[in-house]
């Protein structure tokens, strides 16, 4: 079971302090050049929206995503983000390229149509269906009695999502 987006909310210091530990490690041992990409939309992420009926109002944005995750997204971002600018300062021979993965995914999910792929929300490798998962690359027997592997969709280019593994 995932925990609450609030549970989550609280560690995220403690997160980034650790995340800014390790870069100043890497720079004592001799990094110069760090990329850096914050977190992505998750709340977009099919395994995050696939088996959701019927939500509350509010419950997912405009675009069918899971709102209270991509805030938790939006604020470890902007820690990561003032972390970083401290660190620019700090570890002053280091170049820290900062990648807002955030923004270029969400874009692509908003626009997934617009931009040649199907709905946002398909994965293309794995089977998720009448409440039966089956990882991408397994095989299992279902419920019904039928052996399913669940490999690859038959156009891969038109799929944002690859395999919709599970986010715990």
């Amino acid at each position: 079971m995932l925990p609450k987006m609030e549970q989550v909310g609280a560690i995220i210091p403690d997160i980034i302090n650790q995340f800014a530990a390790q870069l100043r490690d890497l720079y004592k041992k001799g990094a110069r050049n760090l990329w850096i990409h914050n977190a992505g939309p998750i709340g977009c992420l099919p395994v995050a929206t696939i088996k959701i009926k019927d939500p509350t109002a509010g419950y997912l944005d405009e675009h069918g995503c899971v709102k209270d995750m991509n805030d938790t997204a939006i604020l470890f971002n902007k820690q990561l983000f003032h972390t970083l600018t401290k660190l620019r300062i700090e570890l002053q021979q280091a170049a820290i390229t900062y990648v807002d993965l955030y923004k270029a995914k969400y874009e692509l999910i908003s626009n997934a149509k617009n931009q040649g792929f199907e709905e946002a929300s398909k994965i293309c490798c794995g089977v998720h269906e009448n409440g039966e998962d089956v990882w991408c690359g397994n095989k299992k027997r279902l419920n019904n009695g039928t052996e399913v592997y669940a490999g690859s969709c038959n156009n891969p280019s038109t799929i944002i999502s690859w395999d919709g593994c599970p986010l715990y």
